[in-house]
């Protein structure tokens, strides 16, 4: 039986797929999820919303099993304790910038689209500072939209440029 995988570069469903499932990618994330879409065909407004609905899809997942997860993982994985102990450095010093405005300061992080912010990185904060998952998932949700919005914004300014 031989796997048929053209529709994912050859429709617009599977192309709206593939930006989701790129957009779920820490580091790259709704930034490169959008230009991404654009560039295998999307419009611009369907490249964002396959990149926000990607980008978000861990999100819960992140804030609430995060900590349970590194601690499985040194008990099991050993070796991975270096790994473990980066990211929990990363989130703890993401977290000190995010602390001070709590919430306000979660979603400005999310939003700004350098690399070393992003909802991935805004979810290990606020799994780190404790915050509640109903009141963390708006912070980074209104962060991914300003994202989004900015990343749109450039994709079709460039886009057009060409």
């Amino acid at each position: 039986m031989e796997l048929n995988l053209q529709w994912l570069t050859e429709t617009f469903s599977g192309e709206f797929l593939l930006t989701v499932l790129v957009s779920m990618v820490p580091v790259v994330e709704l930034r490169g999820g959008i230009p991404f879409g654009v560039g295998v065909g999307l419009p611009v407004w369907a490249a964002f919303l396959a990149a926000v609905i990607g980008n978000l899809i861990p999100v819960p997942f992140i804030i609430v099993y995060i900590r349970r997860i590194f601690q499985w993982m040194r008990r099991r994985i050993p070796r991975l304790n270096r790994m473990v102990d980066a990211l929990e450095r990363k989130a703890h010093l993401k977290g000190r910038r995010v602390n001070k405005y709590k919430y306000l300061g979660l979603a400005v992080f999310v939003a700004i689209p350098l690399p070393g912010t992003g909802a991935w990185t805004g979810s290990l904060a606020a799994a780190f500072l404790d915050m509640p998952l109903r009141k963390a998932i708006p912070s980074v949700v209104a962060g991914v939209l300003v994202a989004g919005a900015a990343i749109s914004v450039l994709t079709y300014g460039v886009v057009n440029l060409f």
